[in-house]
């Protein structure tokens, strides 16, 4: 309600310097909705200058198009000229934009579930293209012609089938049609980039699974992903079936690598950088498949493990949604069991585990060089070998891991 209040300041200031002023797009639905949102844009009659000159503070993030945003009182509001753009290029982006009334403001938008605008100083809706007809009936309909909207921008393809999921509302039959016909243009007018940052936010709502099976069904997952082209829907629902059971909110690439089973690691960064993941997404992706490689072994060679390799598995900060993707994947009786194992094993091994985290060794060089090994390859070697022994003996004194240390043939060496 704070969120709001202020965005209503920010409506009321401009309506007193004479300009129009209205809530717009998302927020507007989700309150038809009733769906908690603190996420207002605002769109005014009012220019970005005239708009920088109403407010102390504001950041131009999309002169161009324009769009600044208005930061007051510690919140941050997207205030948007209404416009009408021409021209679209490259299947995503107007060549020039011209100012407008609100009801042409609202035609070229891409849904008519997002194309309203509400004025929250009159308590009144203002809807120029039915969209709350379409909130009514549950249905994802684009404005006016769907060609048009989705050569203007074929991202609200793929948009169409995340509000689709997210509301369970189906797409109307000529917008879903317009997908079909125009699915295969989405590359390369859209960069992977923004693919990557639809599917991240259709991630966000229940049934990820579910939009991935629209996607596929609309032809534009095949578009995306060449490799799935001939892959028939009913397996590919076979693929996604454990999504439904994994821990809330996993990181979105472990989601749609069940895409792609049985896939190499090597496989799997290709799919990593041809998203063009971050550096962290892809470090999970890594260590996602180390999880795989060591949970898929048969269970006596899992009990040969060191407690060392096991106590690095635990310490690793993905550790604790890792074991819970696997679980997922188990059968209902194996699942809990699965867990318990691994919970104790970790409580046996809190403290190493503890001791790798905050990079606090029993053994450290210091007292190597004490014990005079000089620093160089058998040193480090020496190192590991000291944080093996504490780890799997289960040593918490210095003095006990470093006379075992001296025991080992690799201490014999030096």
């Amino acid at each position: 309600m704070e969120t709001r209040r202020i965005a209503t300041s920010v409506v009321k200031h401009l309506q007193q310097a004479g300009h129009i002023a209205y809530f717009a797009g998302g927020w507007v639905r989700d309150f038809l909705l009733q769906v908690p949102s603190d996420d207002i844009d605002i769109a005014t009659s009012a220019s970005v200058e005239e708009i920088q000159q109403l407010f102390p503070k504001t950041i131009p993030v999309g002169i161009a198009f324009g769009i600044v945003i208005v930061v007051q009182d510690g919140h941050s509001f997207e205030v948007a000229t209404f416009r009408k753009e021409k021209d679209y290029v490259d299947g995503r982006r107007p060549t020039h934009i011209e100012p407008t009334s609100p009801e042409e403001d609202a035609k070229r938008r891409d849904f008519t579930i997002n194309g309203m605008f509400y004025d929250p100083i009159q308590d009144r809706l203002l809807d120029y293209v039915g969209g709350q007809e379409d909130i009514q009936k549950q249905l994802i309909r684009a404005i006016g012609d769907p060609h048009a909207r989705f050569l203007e921008d074929r991202l609200r393809m793929m948009r169409a089938a995340r509000y689709s999921t997210r509301f369970a509302f189906p797409i109307e039959p000529d917008t879903k049609q317009a997908i079909l016909t125009h699915a295969k243009s989405l590359l390369p007018a859209v960069a992977i980039e923004r693919v990557w940052q639809e599917f991240k936010k259709m991630s966000q709502f229940a049934h990820f699974d579910k939009g991935l099976e629209m996607l596929h069904q609309l032809n534009l997952l095949p578009t995306i992903f060449p490799s799935l082209k001939e892959v028939p829907l009913s397996t590919l629902c076979q693929r996604l079936c454990h999504i439904s059971s994994f821990p809330k909110a996993p990181p979105p690439i472990a989601e749609l690598l069940e895409l792609f089973p049985d896939t190499s690691l090597e496989e799997k960064l290709e799919i990593s950088e041809y998203l063009k993941l971050s550096n962290q997404e892809k470090d999970f992706v890594r260590y996602l498949h180390h999880a795989q490689d060591l949970l898929n072994m048969p269970s006596d060679w899992q009990a040969k493990l060191d407690l060392a390799e096991w106590a690095h598995f635990y310490a690793h900060p993905h550790n604790t949604i890792c074991l819970q993707i696997f679980a997922a994947r188990l059968p209902s009786s194996e699942k809990n069991s699965f867990l318990s194992a691994h919970k104790e094993r970790q409580d046996k091994l809190l403290h190493s585990i503890q001791r790798i985290q905050t990079k606090q060794p029993l053994i450290r060089s210091t007292h190597l060089l004490h014990a005079g090994i000089t620093p160089g390859t058998k040193m480090g070697r020496l190192l590991r070998e000291a944080e093996r022994i504490a780890i799997n003996l289960q040593l918490e004194n210095t003095e006990a891991v470093l006379e075992k240390l001296k025991q080992s043939s690799l201490w014999q060496e030096t």
